[in-house]
């Protein structure tokens, strides 16, 4: 999404306040032309999106006591409950105020308040396996797409994922490379995803063990449906303890992808798996062309309806991408509320409910998917915040490409973009 031009011109801050306290918004001119006039006069209203306490029809609220200081719009409010806000000003023509200007503003409570929003993408592939560009580019081009954190997760490899990482050693990049995988174990048909794992789980299906293992969980289900083949079940349940037991998150991947006129994964294993729920996380929006969106649609259906059944289901959002330059990486990914970008932060935040899946197709809205609290804030963020987010992405994203093809001057020019992203957060939060 675009920058709204209210942001290219003036500096809001902060954006995103704490509900319950009365909070200082600046409004700062860029540009000395568009500096506030005290010869002028200037009507100031907040509109609670959700409206205020109490309210039951279509008033406007009361204009709001200001002032203005070298140029500046300052005032103090105090925001309520939990939702959007417009900060409108309105200059007076002839008797009557008109809206010249409107920003938007987000009130969260202290849990959410505590918490920065990361983009992440925890499913993509490199030359490895079935992608089009090495390592270290596909970590490149997910930074230039604006994400915060990734892992490469080839097929069966998990050393892909740690080339991505070896790349940018040394280098100061903001982009967080976690390991990962795409495991697939024998004669299973499930897909799982080993996020940010400290070893691999394909590579110990070879051992003699791993049968033995799974057998000892067939053992244990003794509560199965009938008709149902244990085996397949019993080493999805296997692979997700071992990914939990290498401190990585569990991810149950696109269970209503469509491949030669059928689901890949059988319905009653999905059945299962949603029942009983080993995974720590569902893969809510999968990585799909424009004519296979349709498996997003199931997904989110099938989400909502196990939800309604008092389901607790943490999701993620991924690309899924087999090239950069293709389309798909920036389609799809995930937003996680979490109190850092470090792995342990993410996994915890995911599994306690902190993510959405987001779906941004081309020439479409992005649209946010997962509890409905996190989906208001996500779009108010999508549309007020991860723009600007975006464009400081895009350019250390180009430079880390440019790194990896051997540009000498990349890691320089790295350097001086460090933190940036870091530093529009804190500048767009309110004070706790």
């Amino acid at each position: 999404m675009q920058i709204r031009k209210e942001y290219r011109y003036f500096d809001v801050y902060p954006r995103i306040v704490r509900t319950g306290c009365v909070t200082r918004i600046t409004v700062r001119p860029l540009f000395a032309h568009l500096g506030f006039d005290e010869g002028q006069a200037y009507t100031v209203i907040i509109q609670p999106v959700e409206g205020r306490v109490g309210q039951m029809g279509w008033e406007v609220p009361p204009p709001l006591p200001f002032r203005l200081e070298r140029g500046e719009l300052i005032l103090d409010y105090l925001f309520e409950r939990e939702q959007e806000y417009v900060l409108l000003i309105s200059v007076d023509d002839q008797g009557r105020p008109q809206v010249r200007w409107e920003f938007h503003l987000y009130a969260l409570d202290a849990d959410l308040f505590a918490r920065r929003p990361f983009k992440g993408d925890m499913h993509m592939h490199s030359i490895y396996s079935d992608g089009r560009e090495p390592p270290a580019y596909v970590a490149g081009a997910c930074r230039r797409t604006g994400l915060d954190f990734i892992a490469v997760t080839d097929h069966r490899q998990y050393a892909p994922s740690l080339e991505a990482i070896r790349a940018f050693e040394g280098v100061d990049i903001d982009l967080r490379i976690y390991p990962g995988e795409e495991v697939h174990p024998p004669e299973n048909p499930i897909h799982i995803i080993n996020f940010g794992g400290r070893f691999s789980i394909n590579d110990r299906f070879a051992e003699e063990a791993y049968r033995r293992e799974v057998e000892r969980v067939q053992a244990t289900l003794t509560d199965m449906p009938s008709g149902i083949d244990t085996y397949p079940y019993a080493s999805c349940v296997w692979c997700f303890e071992q990914i939990r037991a290498g401190g990585g998150l569990a991810v149950f991947c696109h269970p209503y992808w469509i491949t030669r006129y059928r689901n890949d994964a059988p319905i009653d294993l999905v059945d299962l798996l949603f029942e009983r729920q080993p995974y720590d996380a569902l893969e809510l929006i999968g990585g799909y062309w424009l004519h296979e969106v349709e498996a997003n649609t199931l997904q989110v259906a099938r989400y909502h309806e196990e939800r309604a059944k008092g389901r607790q289901i943490p999701v993620v959002g991924v690309s899924d991408a087999h090239g950069c330059e293709r389309g798909l990486l920036g389609w799809y990914y995930t937003v996680v509320f979490s109190p850092g970008a470090d792995l342990p932060d993410l996994i915890s935040s995911i599994k306690s409910l902190y993510s959405v899946a987001v779906e941004a197709l081309p020439d479409d809205p992005a649209r946010a998917f997962g509890p409905f609290r996190l989906v208001k804030y996500t779009q108010f963020l999508l549309r007020e915040v991860f723009p600007q987010h975006d464009e400081l992405c895009a350019e250390e994203g180009r430079l880390m490409i440019a790194y990896a093809a051997g540009n000498p001057h990349a890691a320089d020019m790295l350097h001086l973009l460090h933190g940036r992203t870091a530093l529009l957060y804190d500048h767009l939060w309110g004070v706790s």
